[in-house]
């Protein structure tokens, strides 16, 4: 293991934890040290088993070994419910959130305030909204149910009901994923608050500029081992990415040479994609980008067209939520992978299983998924491998068109570096790309041309040659374009 530095006097200390789940080693004596007032970043790629370490925190689960302290004493909760009580709590990447209930039910969900065994609704409202203004985001209908809003302001949610608990030690995992630049400048001004007020943060997060900037100390987990710790100030990113990936990651964007062909297909709004390019699609959340796509396969209501016709005609659609959208969690890896061709694989009524595996092995050694076997179901895979899978499935189908919103949201570095060389693969091959981002390098890096959204509508499309990161912003929050 490599040491940049020694730990600081740790508030939460962990010690040689272990977890198998069957033949599965998730968690080989790995170790962290966290100290009051400390934002902690940990680090790995998918699968590394950051997860397992969290889950094991947050009491969702138990360790095979291995020892937890807290401030100094032995730490070892039952459930998530008991490691709340101590103070420790979670904000998961995959929300946990009942989309049926208002956002006041969801935020005091668990610690609901009450009088004499009768709920306290003015109270826990009021609760909610004193949160919620301490994320800025007290405009916020706290009586409107959670599943109206969108994916970034459920996130806000998520957030506000972790913090209700005044938490000595908060878990963050991907908690920016969804959120725009603004809204994220914001949450880092809450972390320093809660920095400030002594409160202990591990910070999980493949944006790795985001880690410098918000993270006081790093632990890089892979393969369920501690493989480094230091301080983020002393420690350059190369060396960071180096202990994630086990090598050198010395180009992330592909380098290629555009062949781009004539329009193939009409986005809408006056866009055009052309054979063999990368169209990006850029914009602040809630700007419309998302409702394009959906609009151009055929599930926007009132839309001229169907999925199934898209399907048809080689239009292939991932969604951004893999969870309630991209994948089926409960089927096996390999039953997800061949759902579009299951027409083709079945004969008289019976499904050619081994036809299925073949498609499931392959796609697990050319996107490097890391599971068991085909047989595993989706939902025990970690999201960024959750994510590849939604990948292969699309890939699976022989589609000429792909239109992708925000394929690598949760996905490590080194996934990343996997999935934009494949999306260039796709691009020399004369296969059409239209790619939704929020992260602007991967625009610049990848796209041939980039359109920028402001409130529903395309207000430009250049080359992506002829945009600055500045010009972009500008037009995505409808000022001038210079």
């Amino acid at each position: 293991m490599t040491n940049f530095s020694q730990p600081p006097t740790a508030r939460l200390k962990l010690t040689g934890i272990s977890k198998a789940f069957g033949a599965t080693q998730a968690l080989e004596g790995v170790s962290l040290a966290v100290g009051a007032g400390e934002v902690h970043a940990l680090i790995g790629e998918n699968g590394a088993g950051k997860s397992t370490l969290m889950k094991t925190l947050s009491g969702v689960i138990q360790p095979d070994a291995g020892t937890m302290e807290l401030e100094g004493i032995g730490y070892r909760p039952v459930d998530t419910l008991e490691a709340r009580r101590h103070g420790v709590a979670m904000i998961y990447q995959e929300l946990s959130l009942a989309p049926h209930l208002s956002v006041w039910e969801n935020i005091v969900l668990g610690d609901e305030p009450h009088r004499a065994g009768w709920l306290n609704r003015k109270a826990a409202q009021e609760q909610a909204r004193q949160v919620l203004a301490r994320l800025a985001h007290d405009h916020l209908d706290v009586d409107r149910p959670v599943g109206t809003f969108s994916l970034a302001e459920q996130q806000i949610i998520e957030i506000a009901r972790a913090l209700l608990m005044n938490p000595r030690v908060l878990i963050m995992d991907e908690p920016t994923s969804s959120l725009t630049k603004k809204d994220t400048e914001r949450l880092f001004g809450v972390i320093r608050q809660l920095q400030g007020q002594g409160v202990s943060i591990i910070y999980i997060s493949h944006f790795l500029e985001e880690v410098r900037q918000v993270a006081d100390q790093f632990t890089v987990i892979k393969d369920g081992q501690t493989v480094g710790t230091g301080r983020i100030e002393s420690t350059s990113l190369d060396e960071i990415v180096r202990l994630m990936v086990g090598r050198e990651v010395t180009e992330l964007y592909p380098r290629r040479t555009a062949q781009v062909g004539a329009e193939v297909f009409a986005l809408g709004g006056g866009l055009q994609v052309r054979a063999g390019e990368i169209l990006g699609i850029g914009g602040l959340i809630g700007a419309g980008r998302t409702e394009l796509l959906r609009n151009a396969f055929g599930l926007a209501r009132g839309s001229r067209s169907s999925p199934a016709k898209r399907w048809a005609e080689g239009v292939g659609f991932l969604s951004e939520d893999r969870k309630e959208e991209g994948l089926m969690l409960p089927l096996q890896m390999s039953e997800n992978v061949a759902l579009p061709k299951y027409r083709q694989l079945s004969r008289w009524g019976w499904l050619r299983t081994g036809q299925v595996a073949d498609a499931a092995r392959r796609w697990i050694g050319d996107l490097g998924i890391k599971a068991r076997d085909g047989n595993q179901p989706v939902g025990e895979l970690s999201g960024g491998n959750q994510q590849k899978v939604a990948l292969a499935r699309l890939l699976e189908h022989p589609a000429k068109i792909f239109l992708l919103d925000e394929p690598t949201r949760g996905i490590d570095v080194g996934s990343k570096a996997q999935i934009y060389e494949l999306i260039a693969d796709l691009a020399s091959k004369g296969r059409s790309v239209v790619l939704v981002s929020s992260y602007l390098p991967e625009l610049f890096g990848l796209c041939d041309r980039i359109a920028v959204m402001s409130r529903g509508e395309v207000v430009a499309c250049r080359p992506t040659a002829e945009w600055t990161e500045q010009t972009l912003m500008s037009a995505a929050i409808g000022t001038a374009v210079a």
